[in-house]
């Protein structure tokens, strides 16, 4: 096998050694940034406020359907934080993402980093779970840990139906953050992978976030999604990605993304410079461990979807299939569409589709493509 808005209340540890920051504490007396109605920060007035660089494709015309804009954050089940960089902790993450509900920050005016010492587990009783960074914040690995984690048939987090591989919730919303370093190397539950996020069941959404620099196994015919790996969701809806960036992910398959039976909708973003390291594609080739497909993205199963519309995914690399994509539909139900869209100088060492450079695809037609560039 491979809610309505809670209490307001702080989460802040002051921990004696608390973890590295990115910037300088800011004063003590910082108020909390405000948060727009599209769950964007806004200036607050007399604070030199910082952000840091946007993510996603800025050519990118895409249009965002409502379900797929940002929640709004306005009035927050938990802030973390108490105006410095050093009352965000990452005790403070874990505790509110198990409480669950909409999460902001509080860390000042300035870009902060939060070294994360344990993962981030969301809890299958919460129906929603948005954490959003205002675009200030990172929440880092160190290298040594996955970031996220949800998973609505691991009885850990509390089994809430029989039916746990399709059910409605939780709702997991990721929006205005960084995921930097994320590692999910050696983790075997539900076929590893996720180095960032992992999530299986209910429903996962990206918004406006970047990943960079994650990690999970080198090797592995299945195993794949160096920031994001998605099994299930809820009634087969799509996770939607939106205006989000993914670069220097490294994984054995899917350094971006990585899915198995799962529909995505990819809107204005960018995938640049992550790499399939396994070898062997899938199957594995006699004598060796598997994988090296899907430099960016990596899709198996049988009646699935890819839609990619205002997205550039360039300099990605596979040491099998698919420098760009690798598509499987088993059964040959699945179905692709590429959209004012460019793929661009992702090569593929083993195979690739013939006149789809960067793309492997086995699926129900050829994929369609309107108005987009594919070029080695």
């Amino acid at each position: 096998m491979v809610g309505g808005c809670a209490d307001h209340t702080e989460i802040g540890v002051t921990a004696s050694a608390p973890p590295p920051v990115s910037i300088a504490p800011a004063a003590a007396t910082s108020p909390a940034p405000k948060v727009s109605a599209s769950g964007t920060p806004a200036k607050t007035l007399g604070t030199p406020a910082k952000a840091l660089a946007k993510p996603g494709n800025p050519s990118g015309g895409a249009t965002i359907p409502a379900e797929a804009r940002p929640v709004d954050t306005r009035h927050p089940a938990h802030t973390i934080g108490k105006g410095t960089p050093a009352s965000c902790t990452s005790a403070a993450v874990v505790k509110a993402v198990a409480q669950g509900g909409i999460i902001t920050f509080n860390c000042g005016p300035n870009p902060v980093t939060i070294t994360m010492t344990a993962t981030a587990k969301v809890r299958n009783t919460s129906s929603t779970v948005v954490i959003d960074g205002g675009g200030r914040v990172t929440l880092s690995g160190a290298g040594k840990r996955r970031i996220l984690y949800l998973n609505t048939c691991d009885q850990a987090q509390t089994w809430t139906t029989s039916h746990c591989n399709d059910q409605e919730t939780p709702r997991l919303t990721v929006q205005n953050l960084v995921l930097a370093q994320g590692n999910s190397t050696g983790q075997t539950a539900e076929g590893g992978g996720g180095g960032a996020i992992f999530a299986r069941g209910g429903r996962l959404k990206v918004i406006n976030s970047r990943f960079t620099g994650n990690r999970c196994d080198s090797t592995g015919q299945d195993l794949g999604g160096a920031a994001l790996r998605v099994l299930d969701q809820s009634h087969d809806l799509p996770v939607y990605v939106v205006n989000s960036t993914f670069t220097g992910g490294r994984c054995s398959n899917g350094a971006g993304l990585s899915s198995i039976q799962v529909s995505w909708v990819v809107l204005n973003s960018v995938f640049t410079g992550n790499a399939a390291i396994g070898r062997g594609a899938n199957p594995a080739r006699s004598g060796t461990p598997g994988g090296g497909n899907g430099g960016a993205l990596y899709l198996d199963g049988n009646n699935f979807t890819l839609t990619l519309d205002g997205t550039l995914i360039n300099d990605n690399k596979a040491n099998e299939g698919g420098g760009a994509v690798c598509f499987i539909s088993n059964n040959r139900t699945g179905t692709m569409q590429i959209r004012h869209s460019k793929l661009l100088h992702n090569p593929s060492g083993g195979f690739e589709t013939a006149g789809l450079p960067g793309i492997f695809f086995l699926g129900k037609t050829k994929p369609s493509i309107v108005d987009s560039s594919l070029k080695k």
